[in-house]
Parts: structure tokens; C-alpha cells; sequence
């Protein structure tokens, strides 16, 4: 069956006028975050290969590091274990005139912790009775909180696995848990079901993002998120270039540091 117009892969050309548009936009969020003292957090989550990452390039390929920051946390410590479950991620989150971006959050609880038995079941439960209070907390103190859940394929999750598998520059991102998340594909639906119902709430709602073509899902995932800031632009500060003053008469010493060979003259 053809493609509709409305599911149709988004042109290459059309895409990329728009994501820089966005992204210009996305300077402009920064710099109010900045100005206003906000605090912004938004958290990715979704199927393996769903396409999360790579919406997060694209939101920082122009931000400063020092304003919005990616955190992608690793498996915890045996001593991060005896902590309360929500704290290592409450360390990360922004202060004033910050941006934290999640890549997978205290949702990994709900998700691949829950559907693999990383945790009991009453640690599973605790989870969901708490994860709608410690957000509304995170409102309530003022954090900007958006969510938001890529959907995918059970098709096209198999063909960006095989494509990872057959391309050396892309195998790291094919982990043993990726491949067991194809035999466990209806485990992981009861899952983001579940968790669904219990933490979609007023104060924090999720966002469902299609994205079974990763150039549609990223335009639209970044204009929402865009749509849901009361950000403006704020005028830059003035800023004039000083003149370079005239040689004053010294000389440099002879080099002593060893300089790079120019291999880039041998490309050509």
C-alpha cells in the first residue's frame, strides 16, 4: 500500500530548512532560560532505537554546554542502590537558567527495570504511587517538566537494529538488553500501558511522538516542546570589537612545541 501524504517520509530538503529554523528557536528558548532564571527539564523516553538520541542532538547542536545539559545516567552504584530510587536523579536536575535533558530517566523503573526484573515488585509499586508526587513536587517548586514518549514500530525497531548490526560506526549502540527487548516487544507495551495510567497526569503530561520516520518526529517533537515554553527573544547584548593595537616590537622566540603534521594536505 502506497504512503499517504500525511505519512509520507519527510523530504530531506524540507527538513533541513526546518530544523535549523527550530533550532534557531531553540537559542532564543535558551537565552530566556538564561534571562529569566528558569529551570527546564525534558525527558525522552521510548522503545530502543526509537529515535531519542537523536532528537537530542539536534535540540544542543547549537546550545551552550554550559546551559543545557544532557543526562544519560549509567547504571547505579551498589551504593546508589541504598538510596531513595528518585535521588540520583533529583542531583541532576537544573538550577536557575538551566536546561536538563533526560535520555531515559527515573522512568527506567517503569520500563526496562520492571520488564527485565531489576527490581521487586514492591519496589515497582512504590515506584508508581511516588513518581506522580515527586513530579507535582518538581511543578510545584517551578521546573518547566516535559515529557515525552517516541513510539515506534515493532518493523521499524527490527530494520534500525539490522542497520546498527551492519554498520561498524553504529554496532556500539546494539546492546544485549536492545536485542532482548525484541522477544519481550508486548512485555514492554503492558509496561508503557501501565505506566501510562499512573503518571500521566495534569501537572506533567506525557507527549507521544511518532517516530517511525526520524525527520518527522524530530520537527515535531521539537515544535511542540517549543509551543509549550512562554519563552521570547531577548536582545542580545551590545558588543563592540576593540581595536588591535599596532606591534609594540617584540619577537617571538622560535617555536618550541611539536606541531601537528598536516595530513589534510595529503587528501588532495
Amino acid at each position: 500500500m502506497a504512503k499517504t501524504a500525511k505519512t509520507a517520509k519527510l523530504p530531506r530538503k524540507v527538513y533541513n530548512d526546518e530544523i535549523l529554523r527550530l533550532q534557531a528557536e531553540l537559542v532564543k528558548l535558551q537565552e530566556w532560560v538564561k534571562a529569566e532564571g528558569q529551570r527546564l527539564v525534558v525527558v525522552f523516553e521510548g522503545r530502543d532505537a526509537a529515535g531519542k538520541g537523536g532528537s537530542i542532538k539536534r535540540i544542543t547542536e547549537y546550545l551552550s554546554p554550559r546551559v543545557a545539559r544532557i543526562a544519560a545516567l549509567p547504571t547505579p552504584t551498589e551504593r546508589q542502590r541504598t538510596q531513595w530510587y528518585f535521588q540520583r536523579y533529583a542531583e541532576q536536575l537544573p538550577a536557575a537558567g538551566e536546561i536538563v535533558l533526560f535520555d531515559r530517566s527515573w522512568y527506567n523503573r517503569a520500563g526496562v527495570e520492571h520488564v527485565m526484573g531489576f527490581c521487586t515488585h514492591e519496589e515497582y509499586s512504590r515506584f508508581l504511587h511516588q513518581c506522580p508526587i515527586f513530579e507535582r513536587l518538581l511543578v510545584e517548586d517551578g521546573i518547566l517538566l516535559r515529557k515525552y514518549w517516541f513510539s515506534v514500530s515493532d518493523a521499524e525497531q527490527q530494520r534500525r537494529f539490522e542497520a546498527r548490526l551492519d554498520d561498524p560506526m553504529r554496532r556500539w549502540k546494539l546492546s544485549p538488553m536492545d536485542l532482548e527487548s525484541i522477544s519481550r516487544w508486548e512485555q514492554y507495551s503492558q509496561a508503557k500501558d501501565q505506566m501510562m495510567v499512573y503518571t500521566d497526569i495534569p501537572e506533567a503530561p506525557w507527549y507521544e511522538v511518532e517516530s517511525d520516520d526520524k525527520r518527522r518526529a524530530r520537527i515535531n517533537m521539537i515544535s511542540h516542546l517549543l509551543s509549550t515554553v512562554p519563552y521570547y527573544e531577548v536582545p542580545p547584548p551590545k558588543i563592540e570589537m576593540p581595536h588591535r593595537p599596532a606591534p609594540s616590537g617584540y619577537v617571538r622566540p622560535p617555536r618550541q612545541t611539536t606541531l601537528v603534521p598536516d595530513v589534510a594536505s595529503d587528501l588532495f
